[in-house]
């Protein structure tokens, strides 16, 4: 029974290990955007994580996403432009916590609310490929939702989103800032997550 236990515990803890190192090579590969924004995968690993260890492993791997894109504010493990261009321009300790809140707090939330998510697919007995696709899905718009928010609530007075926002209504600017950037992150993290789903099961890890 120990002998059980210690496996399934090394075999979590490797799994934890390889996904902030997916996470790690993820931060180097954003696709930038014209409206500052970026491309990001990293959601799949938070997805896959919650799939594998529920709500203390999506909080852990979305913490661990969550404080990679908050160094990138400052140029480490890659660059946010967004962030960079707003620290620079506020470099106080507020500011620094403001951007903590927005890119690590909301991060661990988004994956305690994935768990949250698989938890429930999990009652309905489809699939398991649906109910990692749903999954997935949902951490996507859930990152979304987050970020974009928080964005705006804590940052929409500073110089850089005044010139972002261009004069546009705040709904406007989220629609033309987040549209094709959302749509492919939803649909790649989706398919990703089911079949990761698909093949922990096929492995037992589920």
């Amino acid at each position: 029974m120990n002998t059980s236990k210690n496996r399934t515990k090394m075999t979590r803890l490797t799994l934890l290990a390889m996904l902030v190192a997916v996470l790690i090579v993820l931060a180097l590969v954003n696709i930038p955007m014209p409206a500052g924004l970026s491309i990001t995968f990293n959601m799949i690993p938070v997805a896959i994580a919650a799939l594998a260890m529920g709500v203390p492993g999506g909080a852990l791997i979305g913490g661990a996403f969550g404080l990679i894109s908050f160094l990138q504010c400052y140029g480490i493990l890659g660059v946010s432009p967004m962030g960079v261009a707003l620290v620079t321009a506020n470099p106080g300790l507020g500011f620094a916590l403001l951007m903590f809140v927005q890119r690590f707090v909301s991060r661990v939330a988004v994956g305690v609310l994935t768990a949250l998510v698989f938890r429930a697919m999990q009652r309905t007995k489809a699939p398991m490929y649906v109910q990692g696709a749903v999954t997935g899905f949902s951490a996507a718009v859930l990152n979304t939702i987050f970020f974009m928010t928080l964005l705006v609530v804590l940052f929409q007075q500073t110089d850089y989103m005044q010139n972002a926002m261009a004069g546009r209504g705040v709904l406007a600017y989220l629609i033309a800032s987040v549209g094709v950037n959302a749509v492919v992150e939803m649909i790649v993290a989706a398919l990703v997550t089911g079949a990761a789903g698909s093949a922990l099961k096929k492995a037992r890890l589920l």
